[in-house]
């Protein structure tokens, strides 16, 4: 479990002012495109992008097979079925999770997460180096809410031939699937004539041409929304009043305290402003139980130790007690278009999120249903015994049921506006042009003293 001191949280003020000065960042540094498949996002912008490189041959082969329905066991459900351009490469239900198998019909055990923002994952580590180079080393990285999976290539083999996912029936059917399909040709033309003579190796370059495509592909980390024409000073970028308390609210590690996890501007590894610090952390969500494997009472899902992931199991692995419960924290971009929260999708609004983590401690009845006596079963979906694994960061400080929020309603609300400012595909209208009291620049508001001070106050309150 990541604690940070306060010190390492007062540092995110720290990171928050150096966006005044930062340059833009809209580019991993690996070939982009603005093209993309027909059902990709459109984003928009007042000023034309400059022009990328074409895809290379991997990333298109690999963006014919993300919508190709004919890798599946079923023959009906692609990658885009779970992740669908046109909801941030996310589902486009409000399922807590999804339905796959060979008869469409197999629910999962997960929320499905958006695929977008993943090119600076490092490959998972228990000794993980923290982006704020001052949180001490803990469990971080790797792709899914386990990080299982070192690259976007090994994510993408997982959906494949999940039974409940994708259900492939082998690896040799995905790549029979490739060799008798219409992408057939291209595949070879990015890999070789021989690509299909060896199972295993035309396996990996299927989740090899995944990976391209979603890394090559600007429609994956477009960084065209409202807050990067802001932190970049872009005309037409300004926040409103709400939209800056909110960010403030972000910042303040008596507050919200988002930044404790969720970095903006922050990180020496090239990972500017993804809204993630890549690290895991337990906050003991409340069971969902629209989820048929939760109706089995003996079963939880514990993240990094269990079940999907296996070599961090209790007995197996000497360390794996001290991180179940943990999950991957995820990026915050395009959150507000999410319809299912958290690993199990237990939330279905961004406010019922804000909300919990501001009522979590204070009116846990709120969350957690009550046992045979009455009493509130709270962190109903960790058992007790790793219930110490809980990350005690504000604004989950564990304090005394009854007493006061970390956050106002008003501030909540904020919280929830400037949220909102991290959705792609931002279009400034005439009015966000104006100047005066509703709009503001990077400097008047993150270096604004009144939040700085908000920012260094201790909370009393605290129960660390």
């Amino acid at each position: 479990m990541r604690i940070s001191s306060f010190a390492a949280r007062c540092s995110a003020v720290s990171l928050a002012v150096a966006l005044a000065a930062c340059q833009p960042k809209t580019e991993s540094g690996k070939p982009v495109t603005v093209a993309a498949p027909a059902k990709a996002v459109q984003v928009s912008a007042p000023v034309a992008a400059p022009a990328a490189p074409p895809l290379s041959p991997a990333a298109q082969v690999g963006a014919k097979l993300f919508f190709d329905p004919s890798l599946s066991g079923s023959g009906k459900m692609s990658c885009a079925t779970c992740h669908d351009p046109n909801h941030a490469y996310a589902p486009a239900n409000d399922l807590s999770v999804q339905l796959g198998g060979t008869d469409g019909k197999q629910p999962g055990t997960r929320a499905v997460p958006t695929l977008m923002y993943k090119e600076y994952t490092n490959a998972y580590s228990d000794t993980f180096e923290n982006p704020d180079m001052i949180s001490p080393p803990g469990p971080g990285g790797g792709l899914t809410w386990d990080g299982r999976a070192n690259t976007i290539a090994e994510q993408a083999a997982i959906p494949l031939l999940a039974p409940n996912e994708m259900a492939a029936a082998s690896k040799a059917a995905v790549v029979d699937a490739v060799r008798g399909g219409a992408h057939a040709d291209a595949f070879r033309q990015a890999y070789g004539a021989s690509v299909f003579d060896d199972t295993d190796k035309a396996f990996a370059l299927v989740g090899a041409a995944l990976q391209a495509f979603q890394v090559e592909d600007r429609s994956f980390h477009p960084y065209s929304s409202k807050f990067d024409r802001y932190r970049n000073n872009k005309v037409g970028g300004a926040l409103t009043d709400a939209e800056i308390r909110g960010l403030r609210v972000f910042l303040d590690p008596n507050k919200g305290n988002c930044m404790a996890c969720h970095l903006l501007g922050g990180g020496n590894d090239g990972s500017q402003d993804m809204t993630s610090d890549y690290s895991f952390a337990a906050i003991g969500v409340p069971r969902n139980r629209d989820i048929p494997a939760n109706a089995d009472p003996k079963y939880f899902d514990l993240g990094l130790c269990g079940p999907l992931r296996t070599d961090h199991r209790p007995g197996k692995d000497k360390g794996a007690a001290a991180t179940c419960g943990m999950f991957k924290t995820p990026v915050l971009r395009n959150v507000a278009t999410r319809h299912a929260f958290m690993h199990n999708g237990v939330f279905k609004s961004l406010e019922d999120v804000v909300r919990f983590y501001n009522t979590r401690d204070t009116a846990p009845e709120k969350w957690y249903p009550r046992d045979a006596r009455g009493k509130v079963n709270k962190f109903d979906d960790l058992p007790a015994k790793y219930r110490a694994n809980l990350d005690e960061q504000m604004p989950l400080d564990q304090r005394r049921a009854g007493s006061q929020t970390p956050m106002t309603d008003q501030e909540m609300q904020d919280l929830v506006a400037f949220l909102n400012t991290l959705t792609d595909g931002y279009v400034p209208t005439a009015q966000a042009n104006a100047t005066g009291p509703q709009a503001h620049t990077v400097a008047n508001a993150i270096v604004d003293p009144a939040a700085r001070k908000s920012a260094a106050t201790p909370n009393a309150q605290a129960t660390q």
